[in-house]
């Protein structure tokens, strides 16, 4: 076919479509695990955050009719119990108590062995929930330092073969060349798109998991000072 001819047949716009169907079998495989990461990308973005926002009005409710509870054995009972899988601010309050059951239960109580075991434990308990808030992030991580590198590969890869089909048919004219490194190209876009929103979320949520630890942790401390007053009346 001549370059003319090339020429007449060459679209006049750019067809993501197209261009993936004409692509070589590697880079549609490249684009393939890109656009599936994308896609997993997203959803992590709109689940997680439906989810932070459901976590942050729950705790804030929780933590206000905490501090106002007159008994906080039978607020815990009857809130904590029942909510205690989707606040972890519930969660910290039922460890920091259920190792203030343990350390009082006995006849003499060692007061500053129960505070330096209160703090470990609603510590512990704080660290664990952050952990467990941050762990679909490293998802977002990997997809945002990866993606750009999976997407060259792919380009690297049809640009090779573009001069490869530059050698087979002895034409290396522009009509020839271009639907290839456009091919190629596609596949670097597509790791940009997939890690672009994938590195913006990750520092947004990790922003967002400090501040609620930060958060949970003025709460663990304020609560262990009501239970360490609480042992100087013991």
């Amino acid at each position: 076919m001549s370059t003319l001819a090339l020429l007449a047949t060459a679209p006049t716009r750019l067809d993501p479509v197209k261009l993936f169907f004409d692509a070589d079998i590697v880079v549609q495989a490249v684009m393939a695990g890109l656009i599936i990461a994308s896609v997993w990308v997203w959803a992590i973005i709109i689940s997680f955050s439906l989810r932070m926002a459901g976590i942050s009005k729950r705790t804030e409710a929780y933590e206000r009719d905490f501090w106002k509870a007159a008994d906080i054995d039978a607020f815990q009972a009857e809130r904590g119990a029942k909510e205690a899988g989707e606040i972890p601010s519930a969660r910290v309050v039922s460890a920091g108590l259920g190792e203030w059951r343990r350390s009082t239960a006995a006849k003499v109580i060692d007061r500053d062995g129960t505070r330096q075991r209160l703090a470990g434990v609603m510590d512990s308990a704080v660290a664990q929930e952050a952990d467990r808030l941050a762990e679909r992030l490293n998802f977002l991580a990997t997809v945002g330092s990866v993606a750009p590198f999976v997407g060259l590969f792919g380009t690297v890869w049809g640009i090779m073969n573009s001069f490869f089909q530059i050698g087979s048919q002895q034409n290396s004219s522009l009509a020839v060349v271009a639907p290839g490194i456009s091919e190629a190209l596609f596949a670097t876009a597509i790791g940009l798109f997939a890690a672009i929103p994938a590195v913006i979320a990750y520092n947004r949520f990790s922003h967002r998991v400090n501040q609620l630890e930060a958060r949970m942790q003025r709460f663990s401390d304020r609560f262990h000072a009501s239970l360490s007053r609480e042992l100087d009346d013991a």
